[in-house]
This record gives C-alpha cells, sequence and structure tokens, in this order.
C-alpha cells in the first residue's frame, strides 16, 4: 500500500520510519544484499565507473549497500537518520563514513558528489524535496539512482505471504509494487534516465527469512505481543512448503538512475 505519490508508505509514516533503530541488528544480519551486476548496471547506466567516485549513500541504513560500494572502489559516504541503525552502520562497517541527515535535506555542498544512491530508501523521502537536492549536490553528469529488492510476487509462495500481511496489516504493510512510479518524480528535472530489473535468488533458512520479516517497518513498528502471532502464522506457513527448513527466496531487483546535464 502506498501514499498517492506511489512511492511512500501508507499509515503512520514516521512511526514506521523511526521503527528500524529498535530491529537494527536484525536488519543487518538477514536483509538481502545485492548481487555484483546490479553495480555493473549502475556504471552502465551513469556512463561512469564507481572506482575513485564520490558517492553519498542516502539512507544507509546498517551500511549494507555502504559496504558493496566502497568494495567496488567508491569514495562513499553514508548518510542515515536513525541513531540505532548509525550504531550498527559503524560496527558493521568500521573505517567507513557515516553522517547524520535525510535525503530531504543532505548536509552536503553544491557539486560535491558524483552519485547520490538510494538502497532500499528512497521511498523514505518526499521526492518533491529529495530529487532537488540530490540534483543540487551532484557535479554536472552526476547520477541520482535508486534500486529496491522487491520480493518476486510471481512465485506463490511469496504472493500468498504478501496477501496475509496486507489482510492483518491494512493500515501500515507495504510493498514495493510502484516502485517504477520513481519516474514520475524525476520527469521534471530534465535528466537522463536509465531502468533495468535483474532477477536473483538467495538460499537461507526458514528462521533467517523470518528474522528479515521481523525488521521490515511494518512489523518492527509493532510490539513484541502483537508481532509474535503474525509472525508464528509466517513461520509456520513457510515450514509447510519448505519442510526441511530452507528457503529459495526470489528476488526482482530494480534499478533506476537519473544522470544530470554534463
Amino acid at each position: 500500500m502506498a501514499e498517492s505519490n506511489g512511492i511512500r508508505p501508507s499509515g503512520d509514516f514516521r512511526r514506521l520510519a523511526e521503527s528500524f533503530g529498535g530491529v537494527a541488528a536484525e536488519y543487518d544480519r538477514a536483509r538481502p544484499s545485492y548481487p555484483q551486476e546490479l553495480f555493473e548496471e549502475l556504471e552502465r547506466l551513469a556512463c561512469r565507473g564507481l572506482r575513485g567516485a564520490r558517492v553519498l549513500d542516502v539512507g544507509a541504513g546498517t551500511g549494507i549497500s555502504t559496504r558493496l560500494l566502497a568494495a567496488r572502489g567508491a569514495d562513499v559516504v553514508g548518510v542515515e537518520p536513525s541513531a540505532g541503525m548509525a550504531a550498527q552502520f559503524l560496527a558493521s562497517g568500521p573505517g567507513l563514513a557515516l553522517v547524520k541527515g535525510t535525503g530531504d535535506e543532505l548536509p552536503f555542498h553544491d557539486g560535491s558528489a558524483d552519485f547520490v544512491t538510494y538502497a532500499q530508501a528512497f521511498h523514505w523521502t518526499r521526492p518533491e524535496r529529495s530529487v532537488p537536492e540530490a540534483i543540487r549536490v551532484l557535479r554536472p553528469g552526476g547520477a541520482l539512482a535508486a534500486w529496491w529488492n522487491v520480493k518476486d510476487s510471481g512465485v506463490t509462495w511469496v504472493r500468498a505471504m504478501g496477501e496475509r500481511l496486507a489482510a492483518a496489516l491494512p493500515e501500515s504493510y507495504h510493498g514495493y509494487g510502484a516502485v517504477r512510479e520513481i519516474a514520475s518524480h524525476l520527469a521534471p528535472y530534465g535528466l537522463r534516465t536509465g531502468h533495468v530489473v535483474l532477477h536473483w535468488e538467495r538460499r537461507v533458512t526458514v528462521d533467517h527469512l523470518i528474522t528479515d520479516l521481523s525488521s521490515r517497518s511494518y512489523l518492527a513498528a509493532l510490539t513484541p505481543e502483537q508481532r509474535a502471532p503474525l509472525l508464528a502464522v509466517e513461520r509456520e506457513a513457510l515450514l509447510a512448503e519448505f519442510p526441511d527448513g530452507w528457503v529459495i527466496e526470489p528476488y526482482v531487483l530494480d534499478l533506476t538512475v537519473a544522470v544530470t546535464p554534463a
């Protein structure tokens, strides 16, 4: 479910956004990573490499994408508002730079970055603010890049899980079905925009997947007493589908890159 702009989660947005701090360890441990093909496509669409590039990784969370960008040779700075997520970021990526901030108000000088990236994070911004902010801090020919790992709802068990959670949490559950609507928020600015969809999968245990679920905002924002029965239902359904306790979890990785004029 989403608000009228097609990106931001519905329900109590602030409460959902603030819920991540309390589940930072679970988030870092269980959330999916990203395949190297993502960064190859990012470089292709941006028409420049990441090595040596100044990258602002906005909504960096615990640093899952920040660490991968650094491994590609980028000079990367994480940008994160949550104290809990920031603490996990620093514990998981010692030596990586991190500043407190949001995509709606970037604490950087004009023309100071080659890339502004949002890994699973652009929907937590207000596009009418975050897009101009990204353009402001980008150098000529710089790129705004947003990507999302989306569980593949074309797979029956994934679709059934989403339907159960949407029915149980009608005011707060959100998927990422509207991520391509980012294009409508980029259109007014005269940017050269590219888009690619990748498919990949990971093999995890049922327990791992339940931990991942517990880090999702619509569940993290609940009390433990409210969350436990919902997770129990999902665990039972997963074990019925995967009795050996191992899950092949399919993902659609949606990437949009918008490049400023050189």
